[in-house]
Order: structure tokens, then sequence, then C-alpha cells
């Protein structure tokens, strides 16, 4: 009896090898929508501040007009402030150009996690629903040609919807 637990513990052991090297199709498909869905999260907050971005140029052009001891308000973590416009203006712009640099980064984020995405698919032949039947055939044909020991796993590939 001892040797079968031995034994069954070297199989769960060598099981989780080859799972680490091999993932099922559906863990490809998943880690596959994660990243596209952190992708997409990534536009979506660019696409966020970029219209932050607007509105804080309309703001600023705006009171570039106004005399600088005008009374401004300004809402600052939920609380409407009083200000002069002297004291705003400097301020609305130093947001605009944090905003521009963080616009700057999310987009280098982006475009690393699309070089992932290209990465991960060419690696696991995955097709996506509604790609042209020649793309898939030229793309299952590289694969297998490919010397890896699992050249017939990553021929077979996982169509992703």
């Amino acid at each position: 009896m001892a040797a079968n637990s031995s034994s069954t513990g070297s199989k769960s052991s060598s099981s989780s090898g080859g799972k680490q090297s091999a993932p099922s199709a559906e863990q490809v498909v998943a880690t596959f929508q994660r990243m596209r869905q952190e992708q997409r999260n990534m536009a979506s907050k660019a696409a966020e501040l970029e219209m932050d971005i607007n509105e804080h140029s309309l703001v600023i052009e705006t009171l570039k007009d106004v005399d600088p001891s005008r009374k401004c308000f300004r809402l600052v973590g939920g609380v409407l402030v009083e200000r002069t416009v002297k004291e705003v203006l400097p301020a609305l712009e130093n947001n605009k150009e944090q905003i521009s640099k963080i616009i700057e980064t999310i987009n280098t984020q982006m475009q690393a996690k699309g070089r992932e995405l290209t990465e991960y698919r060419e690696r696991y032949n995955i097709r996506l629903v509604g790609e042209g039947e020649g793309d898939g055939q030229g793309q299952s044909a590289a694969p297998s040609s490919n010397s890896e020991g699992g050249g017939s796993k990553s021929g077979a590939g996982v169509l992703v919807s």
C-alpha cells in the first residue's frame, strides 16, 4: 500500500509537470481571453484619459481669456473649492501634462500586450472566429514543420470566438 502511495505521488508530480508544459485547450483559451480583456481595458482607460485631456484643453483655453483675479471654482476630491483663475490655470496645465504621460505609458503597455498576444497566438496556433480559411491553413502548416517535440499538439490549434 505504501508503494501505491509513492507511485501515486510520482504520478501526480509528473502529471503536474506535464500540465505546465502543455496546458489544455480550455486553459489556453481562458488565458488568451484574459489577455485580450486586459488589452481592451487598457484601450478603454486610454480613451477615457484622452477625453479628460480634451476637457482640460477646453477649460484651459476658456480660462486664458479670463481676468486672472476672477473667482473660479474647482472640484478637488469631490469638494468644490473657490480659487482664482491665476491659481487654477497652472494646476490644470500640470494635470494635463501628467495625464498625457499616463496615456503614453498605457499605450506602451498596450503595444507590449499586443506583442504578447501575438506570440501567444502563434505559440498555440489560436485562430479567431471570422478569420479567413486561407489564413488558418497557412498557420496550421507552419507549426507542423516546426521541430519542437509537441508539433502534433500545436498543429491542432484552438478556435476562439
